[in-house]
């Protein structure tokens, strides 16, 4: 690794490359850097270890006290560093590193459901907030839940689909979040279950997705729904047909038939981006089986249980009573954290 890094810094310096040899010259050495000095201070860490352990031996009581205390601090670090590199180290899908489309769809429970998807889009709105990212809604709206039949959102910035990758999950997949809270308009106590379903796309370049029009079925109609004049009154609404794949995308929110073409477009293009990754990663691995979900009360991933301030992840049986810090975003690194690590094991034993 850290002569293989070496060369490509000299090859780098020499500038004798092609500019396309120099742009995947630039990318690998890019990922391996971290790794490299990763690696030194593993080795350097490792290094002082065995020093500390040798005063351990020592005569003078004072030292070994020295020695165990420096010994408990100096494997801790270790310990860090270790999990850093095996991170590092670990195979990497290329799509990580792009940004995504959020997609939630009410499943089962009525009224309920919609609000609840509402409730979940603000979820991922403010933890993109946090991390920096863009957030462009394509299709529905948070300021209007019960109109949404489903949300469709660009979320754009470095590693968003390497973040959020696991709110869609191995676990009944695209993922199917089961919601059990008390509602406002209950008055008897009892309490009602409703499921979202939610799914993570990678949004690829055009580069990764290359779509002929010939490829293309476009049809033209009329939006539905609470618009203004010019959405319901003009043929602006969009629908989308990949031919080869049967894949569709509607629509209607922009009053412009352009820009509703042109969202439907970059939709379309997550979603045929993402079959293929499906398809290929069916191949290299059966047990990986990303389908979106139908939004069962059967199909659960997560469950949000409001009378018990309580989240559960059933994949890793990880429970979280921090509710409503995971419902503001502020607390939703806590359970996709060990999701990560969780699959990043999982990955470098396969």
């Amino acid at each position: 690794m850290t002569v293989r890094h070496d060369t490509l810094l000299q090859q780098l310096s020499h500038n004798t490359l092609s500019p396309a040899e120099l742009t995947k010259a630039s990318k690998e050495a890019s990922s391996l850097s971290s790794a490299t000095r990763l690696y030194s201070e593993w080795r350097q860490c490792q290094q002082e270890l065995e020093q500390v352990q040798l005063m351990l031996t020592e005569q003078d009581q004072s030292i070994v006290s020295l020695a165990e205390e420096e010994l408990q601090e100096l494997t801790a670090r270790w310990v860090d560093i270790e999990r850093q590199l095996v991170v590092e180290l670990a195979p990497k899908d290329t799509a990580d590193a792009a940004s995504a489309i959020l997609e939630i769809r009410p499943g089962a429970g009525g009224d309920e459901a919609i609000l609840f998807s509402g409730e979940m889009a603000r979820m991922y709105e403010r933890f993109s907030q946090i991390n920096r990212w863009k957030w462009e809604v394509l299709s529905g709206s948070t300021d209007r839940p019960k109109e949404n039949k489903e949300m469709i959102i660009n979320i754009t910035g470095k590693n968003v689909f390497g973040m959020l990758r696991y709110e869609t999950g191995v676990h009944r997949q695209r993922c199917d979040c089961r919601v059990q809270r008390v509602p406002t308009t209950e008055t008897q106590g009892r309490v009602h279950t409703s499921t979202v379903t939610v799914a993570m796309m990678p949004q690829p370049t055009e580069v990764d997705i290359q779509i002929k029009e010939s490829d293309l079925r476009i049809d033209v109609y009329r939006a539905s729904g609470a618009g203004g004049q010019h959405v319901n009154t003009t043929d602006s609404a969009v629908r989308m047909t990949h031919l080869p794949t049967g894949l569709t995308v509607s629509m209607q929110d922009e009053r412009s038939q352009h820009k509703n073409k042109a969202k439907a477009l970059k939709v379309l293009r997550a979603k045929i981006y993402d079959v293929a990754r499906q398809e290929t990663d069916l191949l290299r691995r059966n047990s990986r089986n990303q389908q979106i979900g139908t939004g069962d009360r059967s199909e659960k991933i997560r469950t949000y249980n409001f009378p018990q301030n309580r989240v559960t992840d059933h994949r890793i049986n990880l429970t979280l009573y921090e509710l409503e810090p995971v419902l503001t975003g502020e607390g939703l690194s806590r359970v996709i954290e060990p999701l990560q690590e969780h699959y990043l094991a999982a990955s470098l034993l396969a």
